[in-house]
């Protein structure tokens, strides 16, 4: 096996964790107003400030998994993230139908995109 292989796997799978989570941040400040709704309706306060404080700290620590920068903490702060996000907008529980599944897939996801934070932590320990 060359020598350079899996520092090269390392980096696509930063890139691809990372990537994953600038794409979701981008998505999230075009759906800003809808969101503010959902999650004042959650019963979050200052539902908007909260929003944006997540958006920016989803988008700053994915482009520092990307670039290999504070890895674990920038890990660990996106697993806080999914921790906190993940019930609330992937509430399967509460739906039926093709809802339900939608929101159980965008759930599970979460799960493998934390487990993947997680095999990062472990590695850049």
């Amino acid at each position: 096996m060359p020598a350079d292989l899996p520092l090269t796997v390392l980096f696509l799978g930063r890139l691809l964790l990372g990537g994953a989570f600038v794409f979701a941040g981008l998505r999230n400040i075009q759906n800003a107003a809808f969101l503010t709704g959902l999650m004042a309706a959650r019963g979050v306060p200052q539902a908007r400030l909260a929003l944006w404080a997540g958006i920016v700290l989803q988008i700053v620590a994915s482009v520092l998994v990307m670039a290999g920068l504070w890895t674990a903490i920038a890990c660990a702060v996106l697993v806080l993230f999914l921790i906190v996000a993940t019930p609330m907008f992937h509430n399967f529980w509460d739906h039926q139908g093709l809802d339900r599944a939608s929101r159980i897939n965008g759930f599970v996801g979460n799960v493998a995109l934390g487990g993947g934070f997680l095999t990062l932590i472990a590695q850049s320990l």
